[in-house]
């Protein structure tokens, strides 16, 4: 297994620079965050510290990843959505088809799934 960024069914975003080879199962792949009333975020990571999420009302977001100690966090989120423009999360072990349970930036519990490729 390798530590990997606890999806954050919002956005999570940061600086540019090198990838941290603990966030490798991330590249490529999707982050889906699942909310009890059936929406959906998908999220991705870019090597070059990129992020971008597509809602399931068809919203999408941007903004910059970077590992800070054991936490991923997302810089410069855009649009700025809940008047934040930061945010971070606890970064967890999950392989490729692997769920587990967070909370997005207003509290909310969501199911977080890594799937194999871009969806």
């Amino acid at each position: 297994m390798r530590v990997f960024a606890a999806a954050i069914a919002l956005a999570i975003g940061f600086a540019s620079g090198p990838a941290k080879a603990d966030m490798a199962d991330a590249f490529g792949n999707t982050i889906v965050s699942h909310y009890p009333d059936g929406g959906w975020v998908k999220h991705f990571f870019e090597r070059d510290g990129r992020y971008s999420a597509q809602f399931s009302d068809g919203r999408r977001l941007t903004a910059q990843w970077r590992l800070e100690g054991d936490r991923v966090c997302l810089n410069g989120l855009r649009p700025r959505i809940m008047m934040i423009s930061r945010y971070c999360s606890a970064l967890v072990e999950a392989d490729v088809g692997e769920t587990w349970q967070s909370r997005d930036p207003l509290g909310r519990n969501v199911r977080n799934e890594l799937l194999a490729g871009r969806r």
